[in-house]
C-alpha cells in the first residue's frame, strides 16, 4: 500500500524507513509516516480484541476503514436451503428441503413479531434470541415440545455454519438446553389388524388402500419407500425365500425384509394391475394426502378408535407382528433400517402387553404348589428349631 509521498534517495534511511535530516519537510513526512505506523498497529490490535481473522487483507481493510460487510440471517438461512435444493436425491430428500423451509418461515415470522423486522445481522443473535425464538413457537405458533425442539435444531444448524465460517465468535446455544421427550407411539393391536384384514371395503379405492397399509404393517416399509418399490427390489434371499432388499429412502441405509406370506399374497393380488404393469411397482400406491385421508374412513369402518396415518403401519409391524411375537431387537433394527437400535428401542418400551406375558410365565413358576410346599415346610422346620433352642 502506497503512502503518497516522496523523499529524494540520498536523504532516505532503508533500514530505518524514515527521512534522514532536520528540515520540515523532513519532519513533516517522519511525522506522517509515525501516525501511519501507529494506525496500522491500532487496526492490527482491534481486530485481535474483535477476534477476527488476521491477514494483510484484513488489516489494510480497517486500516482504511472500509467495514466488513454483514452476514444477516435470513440471507444465509436461505442460501443453505438452495443447496439443499441443488442435492435433492443425492444427500437430501423432498422432505428434508421442506422441513428447512418451515424453519425458514417460522424463523422469519418470528423476526417480524418480536423485532418488526425481515432480516437481522447474524452477530446480533444472542441466547436472548434462540430463548425468545423458542418462546414464540410454543406460544404464538403452539408447536408441541418436539416440534419446537426440532425448528430450533433445524434453527442451530444455521448458527454452527456462521460459527464455521467466523461469522460468529461467540455461540449463541451455549448453556442452551432442550430435550425431545419419548411420545408413545400409536399402533394396531393383533385384533385390530385382524378386523381390517377381514373388512369388506365398499369400494375398490378403500380396499386397495387397506391392501397397501396391510403390506407395510406385515413388512415395516415407510410410505416413501413402498411408494418406490419395484418388481426387481424383490430377491431370493439366503434361505431361498423372497426378501424385500432396499435402501431406505429417509436415512440411505441397506434394508433387507424376508416376505412374510400375507405380504406375498398380496404383491400377487396387484401383480396385474395397469399402474404396476406400466411402471414396474409393486403396489399402485396413491398419494400421502390420500393415503391418509382414506385410512381414516377406513379406521371408522372398522372401528378403530385411533389416530390412523399410513406411518402406523411401520409401527405396527415392529411391535404386534415382530417384537410382541418374540423377533430379536436387533434383527428388527435391521429390517426397518434403523441407523441407531436406540431408536428401535423405542417400540419395545410401550410393549406393555409382552412384559405382562413374560411376567405371566414367572408367576406360573412361583405359583407352582410343589414350590410353595417345600417352602412353607422349610420355614415351618426353621421355626421348630428356633423353639426348640428356646427351650433348652
Amino acid at each position: 500500500m502506497a503512502t503518497g509521498r516522496e523523499c529524494e534517495p540520498e536523504r532516505w534511511n532503508s533500514h530505518a524507513g524514515r527521512g534522514i535530516g532536520t528540515k520540515e519537510e523532513i519532519k513533516v513526512l517522519n511525522s506522517y509516516l509515525d501516525l501511519l505506523q501507529h494506525n496500522v498497529k491500532v487496526a492490527h490490535q482491534t481486530l485481535i480484541e474483535a477476534d477476527h481473522r488476521i491477514t494483510a487483507e484484513t488489516i489494510r481493510n480497517k486500516f482504511q476503514g472500509k467495514t466488513e460487510k454483514p452476514h444477516s440471517l435470513i440471507t444465509i438461512f436461505k442460501e443453505h436451503n438452495k443447496k439443499i435444493e441443488a442435492l435433492i436425491g443425492k444427500e437430501y430428500t423432498k422432505g428434508t428441503l421442506s422441513r428447512y423451509q418451515t424453519s425458514l418461515k417460522h424463523t422469519q415470522d418470528f423476526l417480524k413479531w418480536k423485532y418488526n423486522l425481515t432480516d437481522i445481522d447474524i452477530k446480533l443473535i444472542d441466547h436472548a434470541f434462540i430463548t425468545e425464538y423458542e418462546f414464540y413457537l410454543r406460544s404464538t405458533r403452539k408447536c408441541n415440545n418436539n416440534s419446537a425442539v426440532k425448528y430450533i435444531k433445524n434453527f442451530g444448524k444455521i448458527i454452527r455454519i456462521c460459527l464455521a465460517n467466523r461469522w460468529l465468535t461467540y455461540n449463541p446455544f451455549l448453556n442452551y438446553k432442550n430435550k425431545i421427550k419419548t411420545v408413545d407411539r400409536v399402533y394396531l393391536t393383533t385384533g385390530e389388524l385382524q378386523e381390517l384384514a377381514n373388512k369388506n371395503m365398499a369400494t375398490e379405492r378403500l380396499t386397495q388402500v387397506r391392501d397397501i397399509f396391510l403390506f407395510c404393517c406385515f413388512t415395516g416399509l415407510a410410505y416413501a419407500d413402498v411408494k418406490k418399490l419395484r418388481k426387481w427390489d424383490i430377491v431370493t434371499g439366503v434361505d431361498g425365500e423372497k426378501w424385500i432388499a432396499i435402501k431406505r429412502q429417509k436415512t440411505d441405509t441397506p434394508s433387507r425384509i424376508p416376505l412374510l406370506p400375507t405380504a406375498t399374497a398380496l404383491i400377487q393380488r396387484y401383480a396385474d394391475h395397469p399402474h404396476c404393469e406400466s411402471n414396474g411397482r409393486v403396489l399402485p400406491v396413491l398419494s400421502n394426502q390420500k393415503m391418509n385421508a382414506y385410512l381414516k374412513e377406513i379406521a371408522d369402518v372398522c372401528g378403530i378408535d385411533k389416530p390412523i396415518t399410513f406411518h402406523i403401519a411401520r409401527h405396527t409391524f415392529a411391535t404386534t407382528v415382530t417384537l410382541l411375537n418374540g423377533v430379536p431387537i436387533e434383527s428388527v433394527s435391521k429390517m426397518l433400517g434403523h441407523t441407531n437400535i436406540q431408536t428401535t428401542q423405542h417400540y419395545a418400551k410401550i410393549l406393555d402387553i409382552k412384559v405382562g406375558a413374560d411376567m405371566a410365565l414367572l408367576k406360573k413358576k412361583f405359583a407352582s404348589p410343589k414350590i410353595i410346599s417345600k417352602r412353607i415346610v422349610k420355614s415351618r422346620q426353621r421355626k421348630n428349631q428356633k423353639l426348640s433352642q428356646k427351650a433348652l
